[in-house]
């Protein structure tokens, strides 16, 4: 074999490595593919960037208002002139040109709503977190039933290749007349009962793959052939109920209660004396019409002439409305409280919800040796009954049972096992939002 043949080799045997690899999803994978594609959480970050957008800061609402307005008027009939102040029976075209800046130097509502804005960024990146949070546990939970019916597809594909070397093992000795032909006929129905199971188990996987997929939208029917890890984890959630959780559901009561704090000083802040400062500046320009005797100076000369400036300060102090802000007010107290329990139902529910996975955890651990006991019972049953059964001391339906009993305490232990992961990692998303 030349360079070049070895050289090839290598290099689809690292194909076919690298191709295995990619149709390998770990929950990790999982989980990163997921929290791309999802369109929710694209929605959300939007959500984030146009609230982003959105914000003013406290310089942004103290700098002035400038605007500029022009008027261009026909005065028809007895009028007044604005040359003499006096009335005469004339006609009249007037330009009003107006330019007026105002700014408020003192505004408490201003500082209110730039904080509140402040609190509206933080709200929605918590939401966006609330959401990746029951995203993950969704996905956890899709991404374990696919696993449980992958273990047992792949325990039931062992018994099954089992299966059909006894049913043909027994149809020879029923041929040569060491075994009645009763006993193939419990073998046929026994295999064809596990063929059955089989095509069953692996039906259910493929729709458990496909809403795993889906649910990370991920629509290449070709991944429906991957592989789903199986990932075991060194470090175990804790029992320490005294723990502080950091569950981003708590930290957006928390949110939703300062701002409905910050709601109420910007109700109260209505009630506050503003400061503000003016500036403004006009000039006009005019001409009588139908009077060819009288000589209008031209239009820029009268600008130059008749402009005007205006400077004044403005305090204004709210006296009377209505009781309209003492009712806002009144209203934004009750949503304030009412956010603050929010916040103890957010953690009193997290705190049960985690109390009650970790009693499954205790239940499981707990479960955990006698189903190892019985899967070794099931297991040396197994193997005496098959000694039975190839000396002809045990009808098949019997070895059939034996061998389905086997099979049963295989899959309990193994899932067990998967629970226990499962349960570890729902407590480590609920108490920390990680894995």
């Amino acid at each position: 074999m030349n360079r070049k043949t070895v050289i090839t080799l290598l290099f689809l045997i690292f194909s076919a490595f690298a191709s295995g690899q990619e149709n390998s999803w770990s929950l990790t994978k999982c989980m990163e593919t997921g929290l791309q594609n999802t369109i929710e959480i694209k929605i959300r970050q939007l959500e984030i960037k146009r609230t982003e957008r959105s914000q003013n800061s406290v310089l942004n609402r103290m700098l002035p208002t400038i605007n500029l307005n022009g008027q261009q008027g026909y005065i028809l009939g007895s009028t007044i002139d604005p040359a003499t102040n006096a009335r005469v029976s004339s006609n009249f075209q007037s330009d009003n040109f107006y330019l007026n800046s105002r700014t408020n130097l003192i505004d408490f509502g201003a500082f209110a709503n730039a904080q509140k804005d402040k609190i509206n960024i933080e709200q929605a990146k918590a939401e966006k977190e609330v959401l990746e949070n029951e995203y993950k546990l969704q996905l956890l939970e899709s991404y374990y039933q696919a696993l449980y019916t992958q273990e047992l597809s792949k325990i039931q594909n062992e018994q099954l290749k089992q299966a059909a070397f006894n049913l043909d093992r027994v149809t020879k000795e029923v041929a040569i007349g060491s075994k009645p032909q009763s006993d193939l006929y419990d073998m046929q129905l026994s295999f064809s009962e596990e063929e059955n199971r089989n095509l069953e188990t692996e039906q259910l996987y493929t729709i458990k793959k496909m809403q795993l997929f889906q649910l990370m939208n991920v629509s290449d029917t070709s991944l429906y052939d991957a592989i789903v890890l199986v990932s075991y984890f060194n470090e175990r959630a804790t029992e320490d109920f005294d723990q502080q959780i950091f569950n981003p559901k708590i930290k957006l009561a928390e949110l939703q209660y300062e701002n409905s704090l910050k709601s109420i000083t910007v109700e109260r802040a209505l009630n506050l004396p503003v400061l503000s400062a003016y500036y403004g500046f006009s000039s006009f320009y005019y001409k009588t019409l139908n009077q060819g005797n009288t000589i209008a100076d031209p239009f820029f000369t009268q600008l130059q002439a008749n402009k005007s400036h205006q400077i004044a300060m403005l305090l204004t102090i709210p006296v009377f409305n209505g009781f309209r802000n003492t009712k806002k007010i009144s209203a934004s107290k009750l949503g304030s409280e009412k956010s603050k329990l929010v916040i103890e139902q957010t953690k009193q529910r997290l705190h049960n919800q985690i109390e009650l996975e970790n009693q499954n955890k205790r239940n499981y651990t707990e479960f955990q040796d006698k189903l190892n006991q019985k899967q070794s019972y099931a297991k040396a049953s197994l193997a005496t009954t098959q000694a039975k059964f190839e000396s002809g001391k045990v009808e098949a339906i019997l070895y059939s049972f034996v061998k389905n009993q086997f099979i049963s305490a295989e899959y309990e232990v193994l899932k067990n096992n998967l629970q226990l992961q499962y349960v570890d990692l729902k407590i480590n998303l609920l108490k920390n939002n990680s894995l």
